[in-house]
């Protein structure tokens, strides 16, 4: 049997070990398991990198008002984006007409004030029939001395979404009749609303009814009335 060399050269070293005739072997795998499970992996982590910051010019993906992003609904090759404000808002819409799929309704039912039938809500009814949206327009389908509240629950109920054109002279009428912010509730727990800001602005809307305020929708300030009816229609199309 070989000898131990430790008591007359010691094993302080990797070397003198190595040499002893008996325990180089042992010691060998001691040292092997001991050091490379210890340090062969160590516990470093790489950097991680915000896809936001590595590949978006460092622009926060937080949803600041700079972002434009694309819903899941957003057409192949479309010309628009959203703000992640609008695709929030949005969502609760889409979801609701992806629901009503099988029903037979029209696409948009579009409220507006009896001052704007000629002015923006023509041309906002024109644009979407234009890109292949169903409208139910008062010009053609309510009768004169129709409440607005009325209108709305009609149009609403055979429609899949409800649009609500938001102009000065809306909310002149808004005021004058009165229209209880418990009934306008109504209408916005439905999720199937959305207010278009036209030459006024969330701040005078939010002078006459908070919850309609309060309500994310589009903007003309934001981008031109073809930009807004694009995209409503690649909202309700299926």
């Amino acid at each position: 049997m070989a000898r131990c060399t430790a008591p007359v050269e010691g094993h302080r070293s990797a070397s003198a070990a190595a040499n002893c005739p008996a325990c180089r072997g042992s010691w060998g795998r001691r040292y092997s398991s001991h050091s490379y499970s210890s340090y062969s992996s160590p516990s470093y982590s790489s950097p991680s990198h915000a896809s936001s910051g590595s590949s978006g010019g460092g622009r926060s993906s937080g949803g600041g008002s700079g972002d434009r992003v694309r819903p899941r609904w957003s057409r192949a090759g479309s010309s628009v984006t959203y703000t992640p404000a609008e695709v929030r808002a949005l969502t609760r819409v889409r979801e609701n007409i992806e629901k009503q799929a099988s029903v037979d309704l029209r696409d948009v039912f579009l409220c507006h004030a009896w001052d704007d039938r000629q002015g923006a809500a023509k041309e906002l009814h024109d644009l979407l029939e234009s890109r292949g949206v169903k409208v139910w327009f008062s010009e053609k389908d309510v009768s004169l001395g129709v409440p607005l509240l009325r209108a709305i629950d009609k149009g609403l109920a055979n429609s899949r979404i409800g649009i609500v054109l938001v102009t000065p002279s809306l909310l002149r009428r808004l005021q004058a009749e009165g229209i209880a912010d418990k009934e306008l509730s109504a209408l916005l727990a439905r999720e199937r609303l959305v207010p278009v800001v036209h030459q006024t602005t969330y701040e005078a809307l939010r002078e006459v009814s908070p919850l309609l305020a309060s309500r994310t929708g589009l903007s003309t300030a934001e981008e031109p009335m073809a930009n807004v009816a694009t995209k409503l229609a690649e909202l309700v199309t299926l």
